[in-house]
């Protein structure tokens, strides 16, 4: 299409590329003002009408799909069949790949948003069918968008689950090597898959991200499925550092039997969260007050302590000592004129103090409170 074309709302704006599911182009929409993405169905599928009804009803199912890691679909076109989708900007995964491993720390981040994404569609039983890097987008603040849940479904035949095998536009050789690397033993035999050939593909993704390399390569579509189907990935390409509980998951995720792989991607995520789990919680600070230890034997229990702990006065203040206020009474004063304040303070411990002069009540002479 060349841009200017318009479909409906939508004025195509120019290419984005072209993938095993159809050609991608960005468009915009004159109705919303916003961009969008059109993804148009291979020329074979629009002469078969049980084609057009499945894909619609599977793209009204994508739309109710409302999550912030998979890229939202807005519409059906009729003519051309086409999808109006969410405009995900950034580099896809494999891209990123392409540049070499991608770390522990950046990798596990970006593994449990898909598992995500994959967790909230088989809640409502979606299977995306053709998990692979080359349909997770991720941005540059690191959220991931993984693009095209159930369109395998939507454009194969019936008996028939894999897309590589049935879709005309999968003509290219590295097209269809880049798509049968991510399928399951049981997806390659042409058997019915469920949402277990999913988290076989994102174990498969995982591995991929953490090694660098694919987990079953070969130079012909023969050599991979069958490294699919009968070879375990080689676990000696997994960096030193990789944690026992994500090479675990790995070999759960990769069982050739789906009856022994693991059963639900919401357990990926659960693991994926507990490698790196919470902090430990710090202990709370004590609100009580501490208590210091009491005075040695000869000593004025209100003389200042030292750093070692011991008292820097001696046993009995001298007369000339300065007035000093005991802290621990302070909130036992009670409101008053400044003179009878003079009953917290002592100018020494072998001091008397007197009521105050303008007191009506005349007290005898008492001996230090403090001592």
């Amino acid at each position: 299409m060349i841009p200017g074309t318009r479909l409906g709302p939508y004025e195509i704006v120019g290419p984005l590329g072209v993938g095993g599911m159809g050609e991608v182009y960005r468009a915009r929409d004159t109705k919303l003002h916003r961009d969008v993405a059109i993804k148009v169905l291979p020329e074979a599928f629009a002469p078969d009408p049980e084609r057009l009804s499945r894909f619609e009803r599977e793209a009204q199912s994508l739309a109710a799909l409302n999550h912030p890691n998979i890229a939202q679909v807005f519409g059906v076109i009729e003519q051309p069949p086409a999808l109006a989708m969410e405009l995900v900007e950034g580099e896809d995964l494999s891209q990123r790949i392409a540049r070499g491993p991608i770390p522990l720390a950046e990798a596990l981040p970006i593994a449990r948003q898909i598992a995500d994404a994959l967790d909230a569609a088989h809640e409502r039983g979606i299977v995306h069918r053709d998990l692979k890097p080359a349909n997770i987008k991720v941005r540059e603040d690191g959220t991931v968008k993984v693009l095209d849940f159930g369109l395998a479904k939507a454009v194969t035949d019936y008996d028939r689950n894999s897309p590589t095998f049935t879709s005309p536009a999968m003509t290219g050789m590295g097209v269809i090597l880049g798509t049968a690397a991510y399928m399951s033993p049981e997806q390659a035999k042409g058997k019915t898959v469920d949402k277990r050939a999913d988290i076989w593909a994102f174990g498969v993704v995982l591995y991929e991200m953490l090694a660098g390399r694919t987990a079953f390569a070969g130079e012909s579509m023969t050599e991979v499925l069958g490294a699919v189907v009968l070879k375990d990935p080689d676990w000696t390409l997994l960096p030193p550092a990789t944690p026992s509980r994500v090479r675990d998951l790995l070999r759960r995720c990769l069982e050739k039997d789906p009856k022994r792989r693991l059963r639900d991607i919401a357990d990926a995520a659960y693991e994926l969260n507990a490698v790196d789990g919470p902090a430990a919680p710090q202990p709370i600070a004590s609100t009580r007050p501490v208590r210091s230890p009491g005075p040695r034997e000869g000593e004025c229990p209100f003389s200042p302590r030292t750093a070692n702990g011991s008292h820097s006065s001696p046993a009995i203040h001298s007369s000339a000592s300065p007035l000093v206020e005991d802290p621990r009474r302070r909130s036992l004063r009670r409101p008053g004129p400044p003179a009878a304040r003079g009953w917290t303070m002592a100018r020494s411990c072998s001091s008397r103090i007197q009521p105050p002069a303008f007191s009506a009540f005349r007290q005898p002479e008492a001996p230090c409170r403090r001592c």
